[in-house]
């Protein structure tokens, strides 16, 4: 049988990308890798060339996108992406239609989400989606507790005015973590090491989740019992600090808006390392600006537009830590994504789904809140 020919849309970075393409090549798989995302594209060229195709294109350009795809005719049977690359209904149609040798069979995420698939369209034409949850719990945990760390510290602050030789004294002293309060919204693989790491450093500890009360989920190191908030609006109003760890879904989209910033604890903190869409950017920002508002400061670092289309109402805001989707881009998270992923994809093409993590359209994630905001 010809060889499986997969599309690596985005490559891993640095060192990792030679030990991605090892675990692919060494499944018996045929590569292709987009250069575009690469830092040293000569080096790669003469380590790689031979085992290893190539092509440079802009991967958020969705015409670029089909092109490749039915370039020469051949086509291909897997594509895997790793930063969120949009795969929608016409890249999915140019990808399994009648021009190419190859019909397009699975998409893989190298990290934890798939909202940038078409899901409805992946399944009206058989292909299959798989990511790889959990991959990147640890990262996003740790990341999480750093934005809470800078924000109750006020270490931006304090940095910019000791970079201008200011010796800035704070007005009221800090906070300790172990004196607040922190509601988790979306009790899955990440809201649950954050649980673990939050409650070792003596901070209470409550979440909301999908599953009911004494239900298992999955298990992290040092895992910690967490107790479980009734409702959104009793999480948000007992809570001094709010970090999301939902898939952005249907159900999801815009959970966060003005009518529940409004239920906060006057000073509290919201914290977004999910999905830009489950947070109203613009009620967000029209809170941060309102000293009224109870909330007092957010750290961001997802949103509803990003990359070449990165835009939001939060720009210039002192109160908004805002970073470029990076909470889970430690080697780590990335070589265990990447190296998974590459596993699945050979699995599923060899026709061996079993215990291979796959996402329909009419999949639920565990991490969903039971029902809409109250």
């Amino acid at each position: 049988m010809d060889q499986a020919r997969v599309l690596l849309v985005d490559a891993a970075p640095g060192e990792l990308l030679g030990r991605e393409l090892e675990r692919l090549l060494g499944h018996g798989l045929a590569v292709t890798l987009n250069l575009r995302r690469v830092e040293d594209r000569t080096a790669v060229r003469a380590a790689w060339a031979g085992p290893v195709g190539f092509t440079d294109f802009d991967p958020f350009d969705e015409a670029a996108l089909c092109a490749e795809t039915v370039r020469d005719g051949l086509g291909y049977d897997a594509v895997k992406s790793r930063a969120g690359v949009p795969l929608r209904a016409a890249f999915l149609e140019a990808a399994t239609g009648p021009t190419t040798a190859r019909r397009l069979r699975v998409i893989g995420r190298a990290g934890a989400g798939t909202d940038h698939v078409d899901l409805p369209a992946a399944g009206r034409l058989g292909v299959v989606v798989t990511h790889t949850p959990g991959s990147n719990a640890a990262a996003v945990a740790e990341f999480a507790l750093a934005q809470l760390l800078v924000l109750t510290r006020d270490l931006t602050a304090h940095n910019a005015a000791s970079h201008q030789g200011g010796w800035r004294t704070p007005t009221a002293p800090a906070v300790e973590l172990s004196e607040l309060a922190l509601g988790i919204v979306g009790l899955g693989r990440i809201g649950r090491a954050l649980a673990a790491r939050a409650a070792a450093l003596g901070m209470e500890v409550q979440a909301l989740a999908r599953r009911p009360t004494g239900a298992p989920g999955p298990t992290v190191p040092g895992e910690a019992p967490v107790r479980r908030a009734p409702s959104l609006a009793a999480l948000l109003a007992t809570s001094d600090v709010v970090s999301l760890h939902l898939p952005l879904t249907p159900r999801t989209r815009g959970l966060i808006g003005r009518t529940e910033l409004a239920l906060m604890r006057p000073g509290a903190v919201l914290l977004n390392t999910a999905r830009g869409g489950i947070v109203d950017e613009r009620a967000l920002a029209e809170a941060l600006r309102d000293p009224a508002h109870p909330l007092a400061a957010a750290a961001v670092d997802t949103f509803a537009h990003e990359h070449a289309a990165f835009a939001s109402p939060l720009f210039g805001l002192p109160n908004a830590l805002l970073t470029p989707h990076v909470a889970g881009m430690t080697r780590g998270a990335m070589a265990i994504a990447a190296l998974r992923c590459a596993d699945q994809l050979a699995a599923l093409l060899a026709g061996r789904p079993h215990g291979v993590p796959v996402v329909t359209a009419q999949d639920s994630s565990p991490d969903e809140p039971p029902g809409p905001p109250e």
